[in-house]
């Protein structure tokens, strides 16, 4: 069959599809990914087929904020709240319909939508974020479905607002896209027919309306080498400390202060590799990029961002983790791996340099924290391989293609 994956220009959204579409391509189906000329690159560095949409010239994601928002922001609190809708969480959804969803997905839209009248596929395969998938997906009749990159918070809380806000702010702006594009109206424009989440059920957040298909998670972080130092046996314990593009990228700077981190490990017996800037103790072995995947097994603890990639790829490897989450959904996961107990989560605020020492010696000295890792880990490798979930993607597929138009 054809299958036509699609994302806005964020690396987090897309690295996060990347496996499911090499297992389709294995399994013998063809593959197409679309997204903005200027992120093409990035499809084609993964051994995928790019297929340009939109303009060249693009505006840069990386302007969406100036400021790092603290947790879920309004109206999607509400999937961990079940709070009151109320006139703010009405503004905000208006906000985010209009620029999140609306504007980004505008210059990709109708180039997408044509491409899929012209080479038909039969399931299409969209980031939570790029809505132009479930369009596209409608002009020809193709089966599609959602790839989660994190916790389904948008799928939890659109479906909630669906069934209690009259004014359903995003179920009119997809009625009157589908409109300009001659595609009808249905249910599933709002989160597809199904759901790809590759967390584990400890760490999930799901809606009872929706259909979810589980698939093991398998850590892809772009072009990649293994340095030499990583194939050594470290001496001591290492203890990987990462923050997250996102702090450096889009919000300016991190959240904790990092000297202060640093110093705190400074004192102990164990050896920290971190990708941070600036100078750092001498135990500190500072880099600017490697591959989490290869560097998790190597760790008897982690510190870092509360990032879904991130923290699954240390998770796999049953690692235990403390987690200093800012933004959107990671607060949320970090609750929930500290609920399992296999690591601990400190609001960055109060991350001071005393806490983040005390929380690294419970990694590293709790058997409890540690056996808690390594079940989380053992739940995770029996969730089935993106390649295991194929077969299913091609029920589905059959079950929801329509007519072609």
């Amino acid at each position: 069959m054809k299958v036509l994956f699609c994302a806005l220009p964020q690396l987090t959204h897309f690295y996060a599809t990347v496996p499911l579409a090499w297992a389709l391509r294995t399994a013998g189906h063809e593959v197409r990914y679309a997204t903005s000329p200027d992120f093409a690159e990035a499809v084609t560095d993964a051994g995928l087929t790019a297929v340009a949409v939109g303009p060249a010239d693009a505006e840069d994601d990386e302007e969406i904020a100036e400021e790092a928002p603290a947790g879920l922001p309004a109206p999607y609190d509400l999937a961990e709240s079940g709070s009151d809708w109320t006139d703010g969480h009405a503004e905000a959804f208006d906000a985010m319909v209009t620029y999140a969803f609306g504007e980004f997905n505008a210059p990709i839209l109708d180039d997408l939508v044509a491409f899929a009248r012209s080479w038909q596929p039969d399931l299409v395969l969209w980031e939570p974020f790029t809505y132009a998938g479930a369009f596209a997906a409608a002009a020809c009749g193709a089966a599609h479905g959602r790839v989660l990159f994190g916790t389904d918070f948008l799928g939890v809380t659109h479906e909630w607002i669906h069934a209690h806000v009259p004014d359903d702010r995003l179920t009119g702006w997809l009625t009157s896209t589908a409109a300009s594009l001659d595609v009808p109206y249905t249910d599933d424009l709002r989160s597809g027919h199904f759901t790809v989440d590759q967390l584990p059920s400890p760490l999930r957040l799901a809606s009872p309306e929706l259909e979810y298909v589980p698939a093991r998670y398998v850590a892809y972080g772009g072009p990649a080498e293994v340095p030499a130092w990583l194939r050594e046996t470290p001496s001591r314990p290492r203890i990987a400390v990462t923050l997250g593009t996102s702090a450096t990228l889009e919000y300016g700077g991190y959240t904790v202060q990092v000297t202060d981190l640093l110093a705190a490990l400074s004192t102990m017996d164990v050896e920290v590799v971190a990708t941070v800037d600036g100078p750092v103790p001498d135990n500190v072995r500072a880099v600017p990029y490697v591959p989490l995947d290869a560097l998790a097994p190597t760790c008897a603890a982690a510190i870092h961002h509360g990032g879904f990639g991130t923290l699954l790829t240390f998770a796999r490897h049953g690692v235990p983790q403390l987690t200093l989450p800012h933004d959107f959904d990671a607060p949320l996961l970090g609750r929930k791996l500290a609920a399992q107990g296999a690591g601990l989560t400190v609001d960055p605020a109060q991350a001071s340099g005393r806490r983040i020492r005390w929380s690294v010696e419970q990694l590293l000295g709790n058997t409890g924290i540690r056996a808690a890792a390594t079940a989380l880990a053992e739940e995770i490798a029996a969730m089935p391989s993106p390649n295991d979930v194929v077969a299913r993607l091609e029920e589905l597929t059959t079950k929801h293609r329509g007519g072609r138009p």
